[in-house]
């Protein structure tokens, strides 16, 4: 069977190619259609990997979250104590507390002020597996003293890095309190946050001092290498209140996907600006076979009258919608994947091309190709060689 519909390639080939300002009309419309997907799903892809990237960063194998905490811009707090529930649970290695805040912070370069994000850890018991801050973790357990992120959104929050090679440590203020920047780490911005601060639980205090030190935002807790998750994370549940949620990080990270994707406009806009794309090339395929149908209608009526039947046709168009698809996707591809590369360095997102994304618009792309063309073959099923002769 598949003998047969590739041996239809040449006349499928030969009438796309014999107009080949058509051709390229319609592989630049597909290009175009391709590049918007992959520009509104790498988009959105970037602001959630963004925003659980500092999941990944944690020294834990569960975590401990308030039921009502949907997400990290807007987390909330609970006791401290539930944690040290946690803790007597036979196969619980450590717990360790984080808390989150968000702070005006002033642009040392010319005073404007910025939104950041600040995790307080215990410097004794790091939150955080990176090399970056726990090689800091002694300068930390001094009042007023912070790292900073230098993945951030440099142009907004200032040249830290720079300022910093000059002195030993930097002097900036947020939330109105005077700290010290006396390091770097690497975590990168997102979309709630330009960039992120890491002090200790006590420099945490001082600068949010409405917070109460028993009021953690989350809990982290590191399991033994022999021990079951699920039988640890089952046993926490039915100690542990009800407004206390005990998630794995996969579920964690899910969940924190799963609000920006449905709970807010973000997911919605982005997979409206997909659909939008589809129906783009749909549209320009459609009209590109709808033309060369009705531009070879007397020959393909004057194969009917020697007695092809309709599923030859179908076969010849359903090819051109391939073959349409295929030449269209490659310079969307690349295309998309140039321009990840300066939107990257242009917002430090961590946007790339992704082979299941690159799988997902390519079979949209045929979708949208191939319902097009069957669409362009309704006017080519109801031609009757009688009339048009």
């Amino acid at each position: 069977m598949f003998r047969k519909f590739f041996r239809k390639m040449p006349l499928a080939w030969l009438q796309m190619s014999r107009q080949k300002t058509r051709l390229l009309v319609a592989i630049s419309g597909i290009a175009f259609a391709d590049f918007l997907m992959f520009f509104q799903l790498g988009v959105r892809d970037a602001l959630f990997d963004s925003q659980v990237s500092p999941y990944a960063t944690l020294q834990g194998d569960l975590f401990l979250v308030n039921k009502l905490s949907d997400n990290l811009q807007s987390i909330k707090s609970f006791s401290r104590n539930n944690l040290y529930q946690a803790a007597g649970i036979n196969g619980v290695t450590s717990v360790r507390a984080l808390y989150i805040g968000q702070a005006r912070w002033r642009n040392p370069d010319n005073r404007a002020s910025r939104q950041i994000f600040v995790y307080g850890i215990d410097p004794n018991r790091s939150a955080f597996d990176l090399p970056s801050v726990n090689q800091h973790l002694d300068q930390l357990k001094l009042l007023n003293r912070a790292l900073f992120d230098k993945a951030g959104l440099l142009p907004q929050l200032g040249d830290v890095p720079t300022l910093l090679k000059k002195v030993n440590s930097l002097s900036v203020q947020a939330n109105d309190l005077e700290i010290q920047i006396v390091g770097l780490f690497t975590l990168g911005s997102s979309f709630s946050a330009q960039g992120n601060l890491i002090t200790s639980d006590s420099t945490f205090l001082r600068l949010f001092p409405e917070r109460q030190a028993n009021d953690i935002d989350l809990g982290i807790v590191k399991v033994e290498s022999n021990a079951s998750i699920e039988q640890i994370q089952a046993s926490l549940q039915a100690i542990l209140p009800d407004d206390l949620l005990v998630l794995t990080l996969d579920e964690f990270v899910a969940r924190e996907i799963a609000f920006w994707n449905t709970g807010s406009s973000i997911g919605p806009t982005f997979n409206l600006g997909v659909a939008i794309g589809f129906l783009v090339g749909a549209v320009i395929v459609y009209q590109i076979l709808y033309t060369d149908v009705s531009d070879h209608l007397s020959e393909y009526a004057t194969l009917k009258a020697m007695g092809y039947t309709d599923g030859y046709f179908i076969g010849v168009i359903i090819q051109e919608a391939l073959v349409l698809a295929a030449l269209g996707f490659v310079p969307g591809f690349l295309l998309s994947s140039g321009l990840y590369a300066l939107f990257k360095s242009a917002t430090l997102l961590p946007i790339a091309m992704k082979l299941s994304r690159a799988t997902t618009v390519l079979m949209l792309t045929i979708v949208m190709c191939v319902g097009a063309g069957a669409i362009a073959m309704r006017k080519l099923q109801q031609a009757d060689p009688a009339d048009i002769f």
